[in-house]
């Protein structure tokens, strides 16, 4: 099996939680090592690994594949430099901070004819795959409306200096806001038209905390909202048809799972505790049916196989650019819809 070199931006939180556990259980992948500017943590948890001092350094390295999961403000400028060197990159969400970043690093990728992923694991979420499996067993009929939230119950400030100064990458539409546009598109495509409402809600807050996005499809429609004052849950996904709904609470463990230490397996990962089942009351040839769903395994590894496939044996990315394009698309929508008070045509 051909080894692709891997190496993170950083050693912080995603880089322990989201990428390296995926990459050290992969057997495609060899975890080269990570860039870290001040604290070397890197080889407590993998002593084989290396810390590179710079990004030069790192790139004049034997690496194959460079994972950029630094702040969102810099993702078009260390994606840009990985690509010119001729490496494979995955860039975690927001994708950039503007369209205009976003089709010049697909564009840049395909010259060079190296693969460019961007990091969107909530499409291996166990309740988005699980709503996913409801609407290709097509149960609720034709689609009328669905709903997504992302949202939580934390008025305070984060401690990360760049999530809450006013920048270009910074605020819950290219944070929290990535994940849902992207599931929305994922199983819908791109929209003819969106709305978008932006707001500020937490005392002394410089960035945008709150929205609220309206996709318009031909015959259906999908709101997308996060916030941080939810203190009971909505839930996560509704979806509504002309024959039934479907209601599922937000519930992949995958995230806490890897913030506890525990490393992923094939077998037993991903599974939600008993309690999160999703609810479906529709009808079915003729009968009126309310009941439980079972809720499938997540599991992130299956992104990684798909990177590791996209540069093994020339297949299509798991999440493309073209996609990261798509979802900046509708994010410079939503800020024009929101500023100019107006429906934003695509």
């Amino acid at each position: 099996m051909q080894k692709i070199k891997t190496a993170l931006l950083s050693y912080g939180m995603s880089g322990k939680v989201f990428h390296a556990p995926f990459l050290d259980i992969h057997s495609g992948f060899e975890l080269l090592g990570s860039w870290e500017r001040s604290q070397k943590l890197i080889q407590v948890d993998y002593p084989y690994a290396k810390s590179y001092p710079t990004l030069e350094a790192l790139l004049q390295d034997d690496v194959d594949l460079v994972i950029v999961n630094t702040p969102v403000g810099t993702h078009f400028e260390y994606a840009k430099q990985v690509l010119l060197a001729g490496k494979h990159a995955v860039v975690e969400k927001a994708f950039t901070t503007t369209v205009a970043e976003a089709q010049e690093l697909r564009d840049l990728a395909k010259e060079k004819g190296v693969k460019l992923s961007v990091f969107q694991n909530r499409r291996w979420d166990s309740d988005l795959k699980t709503v996913q499996k409801v609407l290709s067993d097509n149960v609720l009929g034709e689609l009328v409306e669905a709903e997504f939230h992302f949202d939580r119950y934390n008025p305070v400030l984060s401690p990360k200096v760049h999530k809450e100064t006013a920048n270009p990458g910074a605020g819950v539409l290219k944070d929290l806001g990535p994940h849902i546009i992207d599931q929305a598109l994922y199983l819908f495509g791109v929209p003819q038209s969106v709305f978008g409402d932006i707001r500020i809600t937490r005392e002394n807050s410089l960035v945008d905390d709150w929205i609220d996005i309206l996709l318009f499809y031909s015959d259906f429609r999908v709101r997308l909202k996060a916030g941080f004052f939810v203190r009971e849950a909505n839930p996560a996904y509704v979806v509504h048809g002309k024959k039934g709904s479907f209601l599922k609470h937000r519930g992949d463990v995958q995230e806490d799972e890897l913030k506890l230490g525990k490393k992923p397996n094939f077998t037993t990962w991903g599974a939600e505790a008993p309690g999160f089942e999703g609810l479906l009351h529709t009808e079915i040839e003729g009968r009126i049916v309310k009941e439980k769903v079972p809720t499938l395994h997540g599991n992130y590894f299956d992104f990684f196989e798909g990177v590791y496939q996209s540069i093994a044996n020339d297949l299509p990315e798991p999440v493309s650019a073209q996609d990261g394009v798509n979802v900046m698309r509708i994010i410079e929508a939503v800020i024009e819809s929101s500023e100019q008070k107006k429906v934003v045509d695509l």
